[in-house]
């Protein structure tokens, strides 16, 4: 199987996007990392925010009736 000169350009496209520059690779790896910290913080703040709203909230339940009509 040949590779025809549209896939050798997509391949030179890709390998130049790849690894050209400095080290955009983990650099993009860095960035994904701190995302993904960020939303697990994100998560556990929420999380936290939920249980504290739990805590204070009031019971508004009526009280139940002993007697029935």
């Amino acid at each position: 199987m040949a590779l025809g000169p549209w896939q050798i350009l997509i391949v030179l496209i890709l390998v130049v996007l790849l690894f050209g520059g400095r080290g955009k690779i983990s650099a993009i790896m860095g960035d994904m990392g701190k995302g993904i910290t960020s939303f697990k913080k994100g998560l556990k703040e929420g999380a936290e925010d939920i249980k504290n709203a739990a805590d204070e909230a009031i019971d508004v339940t009526p009280p139940k009736d002993d007697e029935k009509s």
